[in-house]
């Protein structure tokens, strides 16, 4: 999978479903995507936070990017806090932003996949995380070649992705290669948000402000279906 910064729940119960979770640097980043960015309430709203990145070529890898020289750790910090700091559980889940945000790793991938160990450190999550790129295989192949590939050098017998990779990956093609595809389905999971509609696919870190620490990590390992 792309890393991306602090995604929602769904991406954190797919690495906690898997006994090892791949995580993508050697892939080209993708500047519409979400690998820099996410989504925080603000006043009952949905509002975008990002990661400013340094300009450069749109064919780079994602290992390859950097963030911007001028990124101001301590202003993302106060927009969280100035989003947050009335939720039941902002003291729980404030230093986990310190940790991540305040990291003065310059690499966007490494920044990124410190942000991912760290997460899944504050929720329980013991799969080992491995990056694409120290697997020994053919990395110019894609999309399913490049999954079966990786899978075969990992010995895997079962991969599992995210609901949306349903019309990407063939079964029959996995089955043939002596590998169970499956795909992870998150259930509704609602809380209450300072007592406004209920606003769904937030960051993690929205999650973690409205809902105890245990509450979260059940979620994590059992709110979802295998299809």
């Amino acid at each position: 999978m792309q890393p991306y910064f602090f995604p929602y729940i769904g991406y954190f119960q797919l690495i906690a479903s898997v006994d090892t979770f791949i995580v993508y640097d050697n892939i080209k980043f993708t500047k519409k995507g979400w690998i820099n960015r996410n989504r925080m309430l603000v006043n009952g709203s949905d509002s975008m936070f990002s990661l400013p990145l340094k300009k450069d070529s749109d064919s780079l890898n994602i290992i390859q990017r950097e963030l911007a020289t001028d990124f101001d750790r301590a202003k993302l910090i106060s927009k969280f806090i100035g989003a947050y700091r009335r939720a039941p559980y902002f003291s729980q889940t404030f230093p986990l932003l310190e940790r991540v945000i305040l990291n003065g790793e310059g690499n966007l991938f490494r920044y990124l996949h410190n942000s991912l160990v760290e997460t899944c450190r504050h929720l329980g999550i013991d799969s080992d995380v491995r990056v694409s790129s120290s697997i020994a295989i053919d990395h110019d192949l894609k999309s399913q070649e490049k999954v079966l590939a990786i899978c075969a050098a990992m010995g895997a017998d079962k991969y599992i992705n995210t609901i949306g990779g349903i019309e990407l990956y063939k079964r029959n093609d996995f089955t043939t290669h002596g590998i169970e595809l499956q795909f992870i389905k998150t259930k509704p999971f609602q809380y209450s948000q300072f007592d406004n509609s209920f606003v769904p696919w937030l960051s993690i870190i929205d999650v973690l402000m409205f809902n105890s620490l245990d509450t979260v990590r059940a979620s994590v390992h059992s709110n979802y279906e295998l299809i």
